[in-house]
């Protein structure tokens, strides 16, 4: 019979863990075994998610962290590290929508940098500093949220689709880098998920996606953790440089 707590034991930093997937993730890797850190910017609605997390008496904390400063990303890291000497897991949900509802050839490079440094730069600076000690342990799990988008291209969204394309990639060479290390990097690609990042998401374009999913609804952050506590377990050995498609249908296309 498994454990009802297979992470038992095991550390995780859950970057964008204060809402939306993040905060799903957060939540049930904790009742999952692990000790969860929590990266985040916003202090007031993190902390909420930690307090229900050892509310039911789970090992949850919190640093907020910028995830475009690489020193502040490196610097924490290392300060888990420090503190709880292991780290198992690495889950990076954070990402901008970026501009939304404009063409390309409406825009400049600045929102494509923008978007970049959080979705993009931030998630290599993010899996730099956690593979050092993975690859010392000889063993380790990455998990990158990319979307479908990033598969696919969705219209009027240039910078968010290319920022999540460019994640697919980093994960896919990688992965391939890290094969033989013990560590996995692995990417999921949703399709629209039902969180707080859509709330500014221009009308056309959330119809747009949804008329491309065949289940005809958005996906939700439960669905989107239940996998990722896949891809972290020891169970997920043999899979590596992977995008796992969580898209109602629509990668069917």
């Amino acid at each position: 019979m498994r454990s009802l707590r297979p992470l038992e034991g095991q550390v995780a930093i859950v970057a964008g863990g204060g809402s939306g997937i993040g905060a799903a993730t957060t939540t049930l890797l904790a009742s999952l075994g692990a000790e969860v850190v929590v990266f985040d910017l916003n202090a007031e609605a993190t902390q909420k998610i930690i307090n229900q997390a050892q509310g039911e008496g789970n090992k949850c904390s919190f640093k907020q962290v910028d995830i475009r400063d690489e020193d502040a990303v490196v610097r924490n890291t290392d300060e888990v590290f420090k503190q709880l000497g292991r780290i198992d897991i690495c889950v990076n949900a954070v990402g901008v929508t970026g501009p939304t509802g404009v063409p390309v050839h409406e825009m400049g490079l600045k929102a494509f940098r923008d978007t970049f440094d959080i979705n993009f730069f931030g998630a290599i600076a993010l899996q730099a500093a956690v593979s050092k000690y993975m690859i010392q342990a000889k063993y380790g799990r990455i998990v990158q949220l990319s979307s479908i988008a990033g598969k696919e291209g969705n219209p009027n969204m240039g910078p968010y689709s290319s920022s999540k394309a460019a994640l697919i990639g980093l994960v896919k060479a990688s992965g391939k880098e890290l094969a033989t290390s013990g560590v996995t990097v692995n990417a999921i690609a949703p399709a629209v998920v039902r969180t707080p990042i859509n709330d500014n998401t221009d009308p056309k374009v959330v119809a747009y996606m949804l008329s491309k999913i065949p289940m005809g609804r958005m996906g939700e952050t439960q669905e989107v953790a239940d996998l990722i506590s896949f891809i972290v377990s020891p169970e997920c050995s043999y899979i590596t440089g992977f995008v796992f498609d969580l898209s109602g249908g629509r990668a069917t296309y």
